[in-house]
C-alpha cells in the first residue's frame, strides 16, 4: 500500500511524510476513524513509506532522515513500489512488519493473530477498507465476537525483543485495539512506556473512548477524517467501473463509509440500505398500530440473523432517530436520505415529540449493548418493541 493509492486525504499524507523526513515522528500513533474510512490504509502506506529503501521525492533518497527545505516543498514523497521492501509490503510478508488484529476463537488453537496469517494478509491485499464484520465473515466467525486474547501480549513482548532484521523500523500494527482485553492492553501499555529501540507502534481505531486512557496519553493522534462523497465516488469507479450515476447514489447513502460503499457496489443494487430502512419502517409500523402478533415474529426473525446483521439493524436505526430528530428541528439540509427515506422521516417526524426521540436513541443503544453482551436477541428485541409501542401510544 503506498500513499498514491489512497484516494484524497493529501493533509494527512503530507502531515505523516514531513514527520518522517524531519525526524519528528512519534513512537506511538493511533490513527482514529470511523469503521470504512482510511486509517487502515494510512497506517499500511506509512509502513511502506518508513522502511522504503528509495523513496520518491523525500530529498534524501536511500536516507531516512535529513531532508531539506526544498525537500519539503517538493510534492508528495512516496515509497517507490519497486524496492524488495516495497515488494514485500506489498504482499504483507515484511520480516520487520508485525500485525495483530481480533480474531474469532475458532477452536483448533485458531485464537491468535498468528494462527491466521495468511487469511489476513489475503482480505487485506483484496481490500484494505475493511470492518470488523467483514472479517469475521472472511474466516468464518461471523456468529462470534472478535477480539485479541491475552496470549497475543506474550507475541508482542516476544516480536519486539528481536532487533529490526532488515528495514529501519520495526512496526507493530495493530488493528481495532479497542477489543483487547486487560491483559494485552497492560502488556501493550507497559512496552509503549519503555519503547524498544528504532520500534514504530501503528494502533488503528474505531473507537478510541474504549481504550485505557494510559495508552491514549502514550500515542500521538493522527485524526482520520471520513471520505468525501466525491472521493468515494472517484474510488469507486476506478476499482469497480461504475458508471458516475450509481458512484454518486453510493456514495450519498454510505455517507463516507468506503468499505459500505464498496461492498453495495459489488451487488447488483443498493439492497443493504434499502432492507434496512424497510425493516425499521416496517418496525415503527407495527408499533405505531400495537400489532403485537407481527411484533413477536420479528422478533423471531430477528433472532436468527448473525450478530453484525443484528447490530447494523440497530446502528441503522439510531441514524433515522437522528434524523427524525434534525428534521423536527427544522435543520432539514442536513439530512442526507434519500426519497423514500425523506418522506418516511417526515411523516413519522410528526407524531413524535422531540423527548420520544431521546428516549428511542436512549433504549437502542443499551439493547445494542445487551446484542454485544450475548444477551438473547429475541427478548431484547421483543422488549424494545413494547417499550416503543407504549411510548408512542401516550
Amino acid at each position: 500500500m503506498l500513499f498514491s493509492d489512497i484516494v484524497g486525504h493529501d493533509d494527512t499524507k503530507q502531515t505523516l511524510v514531513r514527520a518522517v523526513q524531519t525526524n519528528h515522528l512519534a513512537h506511538a500513533l493511533l490513527f482514529d476513524g470511523r469503521a470504512g474510512s482510511a486509517n487502515l490504509a494510512l497506517a499500511l502506506a506509512l509502513a511502506t513509506y518508513v522502511n522504503c529503501e528509495t523513496r520518491s521525492g523525500s530529498g534524501d533518497e536511500g536516507g531516512l532522515f535529513g531532508a531539506t527545505a526544498a525537500a519539503l516543498e517538493a510534492p508528495l514523497s512516496d515509497g517507490c513500489g519497486r524496492c524488495s521492501s516495497c515488494m514485500k509490503m506489498s504482499r504483507l510478508v515484511h520480516p520487520d512488519l508485525h500485525m495483530v488484529y481480533p480474531v474469532a476463537n475458532l477452536g483448533k488453537g485458531k485464537n491468535t493473530s498468528e494462527a491466521v496469517l495468511p487469511e489476513w494478509r489475503k482480505f487485506l491485499i483484496d481490500n484494505p477498507y475493511r470492518t470488523l464484520s467483514d472479517w469475521l465473515d472472511a474466516t468464518g466467525g461471523e456468529n462470534k465476537q472478535g477480539n485479541i486474547a491475552a496470549e497475543e501480549a506474550r507475541n508482542i513482548l516476544q516480536k519486539l525483543s528481536l532487533k529490526a532484521y532488515e528495514g529501519a523500523y520495526k512496526i507493530m500494527l495493530i488493528w481495532l485495539p479497542e477489543l483487547m482485553n486487560v491483559a494485552s492492553a497492560n502488556a501493550l501499555l507497559k512496552v509503549l512506556e519503555e519503547p524498544p529501540e528504532r520500534t514504530l507502534f501503528l494502533l488503528v481505531t474505531n473507537q478510541p473512548d474504549k481504550l485505557l486512557v494510559t495508552i491514549l496519553s502514550r500515542a500521538q493522534r493522527v485524526a482520520v477524517r471520513n471520505f468525501t462523497d466525491t472521493e468515494v465516488a472517484t474510488h469507486l469507479r476506478q476499482t469497480l467501473n461504475l458508471d458516475e450515476t450509481r458512484a454518486r447514489r453510493l456514495a450519498y447513502l454510505t455517507d463516507g463509509n468506503l468499505a459500505q460503499a464498496l461492498k453495495m457496489g459489488q451487488t447488483k443494487s443498493d439492497d443493504t440500505v434499502g432492507d434496512q430502512h424497510a425493516w425499521f419502517a416496517d418496525w415503527m409500523r407495527a408499533c405505531y398500530r400495537q400489532d403485537l402478533n407481527w411484533l413477536v415474529k420479528q422478533a423471531d426473525q430477528f433472532d436468527a440473523l448473525p450478530k453484525d446483521r443484528q447490530k447494523g439493524l440497530f446502528d441503522y436505526s439510531l441514524r433515522l432517530c437522528r434524523d427524525l430528530f434534525l428534521f423536527q428541528q427544522g435543520a432539514t439540509q442536513l439530512l442526507r436520505l434519500p426519497d423514500d427515506e425523506l418522506k418516511f422521516v417526515q411523516n413519522f417526524g410528526k407524531i413524535l415529540r422531540p423527548d420520544l426521540i431521546d428516549r428511542m436513541v436512549g433504549d437502542l443503544n443499551e439493547a445494542a449493548y445487551h446484542i454485544e453482551r450475548n444477551a438473547r436477541p429475541k427478548m431484547v428485541l421483543l422488549d424494545l418493541s413494547l417499550t416503543f409501542a407504549r411510548l408512542i401510544k401516550n
